[in-house]
């Protein structure tokens, strides 16, 4: 392996997060708070050994599958770190495990909490409040891209394994002839949309504050909340929670659709299968639980119960994580509907977690080409997917995934079974809600509850599906390979 390009790249994140690490101070200083002591350290810290480790630009800037893997996985664990020491200095969060527990749900766009139980969310500072946010939107997108759309110092053939190995879903292909063009158009599509969601909020009526906080969360589908009661606390403000409805279900769509539209190919942007199939989920998800809720008489006003089946099943399919109303309530034919479209998840390229509808849709498809050759097999099928052929390396690929995370979900709700006071169903959907980056799941970690009684072993089981989840599995298993920090190819 190179080590020197990998300590090079992880110098560009150590600027890349100083500077982010500005953003907080700024809020501090607007409400007067002192939190801009913490954060100035860390990123004058963070700047001066990212400048340092920059510095020496490795003479082959060559990077394979190893490098582009171990770079990512080492980013976001760097980043996560990093992140987490605000709250742990300042003392808002005292215990260094529930701090990167919090950092890590941030950055992953987990949305997952360990406050709410020993120190009440509302009891942060406002410049924290900013920051638990703010790693929901820097999260989304990614680091690695957004480096990628502001250096050009690596060959193109390794901005492409960095982007791989960071985006969401099974392929990764460029909108542009150049990657970093690629990248810039990414992160100005994520960006308009965060800027219309707050004006959109702002001019709904909605505190300023609230306003940035809950677009940034709502953009990266980290779900992260400035109030306890999450969206609960915005009860009866049914525009503020359609608006973000709305645009959760617009951020788990694979952001190369909107690059089309904006670009004038409507009608390639229109006939994707992934997006067809995304929106068919949504509408049955929606229209089982809206018809459930009403059999079952959960809420007196049929205004209510379609507003909320349309916000929980936009919160599961994008991974979002906010709560309107406490779903644990609701009949179990609803839970186990949220469950199932969370499993399924957002689309590929999107800022959304899960398993990925385009998974589903080769998964599927796949397994009734294997059916129809047992039947005939003299003769040739193949996967198709927008009328192409789906290649055997991406079909191979996909099954590997589904076996990798089937394991490590299965050796993850043994792990927390060891917690003897939490139940079967509270370890079985907080490993749903950390793997596919959801957030809250049911009974003890539903949405008024709180990941904070899990034992530190469990936190960290966590905290690696968390991570796994986001980079879809491989880049974080990469680490425990021997072969991958070898220097031989």
């Amino acid at each position: 392996m190179n080590k020197n390009l990998v300590r090079y790249v992880l110098g560009w994140v150590l600027i890349v997060v100083g500077a982010m690490l500005m953003l907080p101070i700024i809020v501090a200083f607007i409400y007067g708070e002192r939190d801009y002591i913490y954060f100035g350290l860390l990123a004058a810290v963070c700047l001066a050994l990212g400048l340092i480790s920059s510095r020496f630009k490795p003479k082959n800037t060559q990077m394979y599958v190893k490098e582009g893997y171990i770079s990512c996985a080492l980013t976001w664990i760097l980043m996560s770190v990093i992140g987490c020491l605000p709250f742990y200095l300042s003392g808002q969060i005292p215990s260094f495990t529930n701090a990167l527990f919090e950092s890590v749900s941030g950055f992953t766009t987990t949305g997952a909490t360990i406050l709410g139980v020993d120190r009440q969310i509302e009891e942060l500072s406002h410049s924290m409040l900013f920051w638990r946010s703010f790693s929901n939107w820097a999260g989304g997108m990614g680091i690695l891209v957004f480096m990628l759309a502001v250096i050009s110092q690596l060959s193109g053939q390794s901005n492409m394994y960095l982007m791989k190995a960071e985006s969401p879903g099974p392929v990764v292909s460029k909108l542009i002839p150049k990657l970093r063009g690629t990248a810039g158009v990414l992160y100005a599509i994520y960006g308009a949309m965060t800027l219309i969601e707050f004006v959109m909020l702002a001019v709904g009526g909605m505190p300023i504050f609230d306003a940035i906080t809950l677009s940034l969360s709502t953009a990266g589908t980290g779900g992260f909340s400035i109030k306890n009661a999450g969206l609960m606390a915005y009860e009866g403000h049914y525009y503020w929670q359609a608006v973000v409805t709305a645009f959760m279900f617009l951020f788990a769509v694979n952001f190369s659709v909107y690059y089309l539209l904006i670009t004038r190919k409507f009608k390639q942007a229109v006939t994707s299968e992934e997006i067809r199939w995304y929106f068919i989920m949504y509408a049955v998800a929606v229209a089982v639980i809206g018809i459930d809720l009403t059999v079952n008489k959960v809420y007196p006003s049929a205004l209510d119960r379609w507003h909320h089946s349309a916000f929980q099943v936009a919160t599961f399919a994008s991974s979002t994580g906010f709560a309107s109303k406490d779903f644990d309530l609701w009949p179990s034919l609803s839970k186990a509907t949220l469950m199932l479209v969370a499993l399924v998840g957002a689309c590929a390229g999107s800022t959304g977690g899960g398993f990925k509808v385009s998974r589903i849709i080769v998964l599927v498809k796949g397994v009734v080409r294997d059916l129809r050759h047992m039947l005939h097999p003299n003769s040739v099928f193949t996967v198709k997917m927008d009328g192409k052929t789906v290649k055997e390396e991406t079909v191979r690929s996909i099954n590997v995934y589904l076996a990798i995370f089937t394991f490590l979900f299965a050796m993850s709700v043994f792990v927390l079974s060891l917690d003897e006071k939490m139940d079967f169903t509270t370890n079985f959907t907080a490993v749903i809600a950390t793997i596919n980056n959801m957030g809250p799941g049911l009974s003890q970690v539903g949405p008024t509850q709180s990941f904070f009684h899990y034992s530190m072993l469990s936190k960290y089981v966590l905290i690696f599906d968390m991570l796994a989840g986001r980079l879809e599995l491989l880049p974080m298993l990469f680490l425990f390979n021997r072969d991958c920090w070898s220097s031989k190819r």
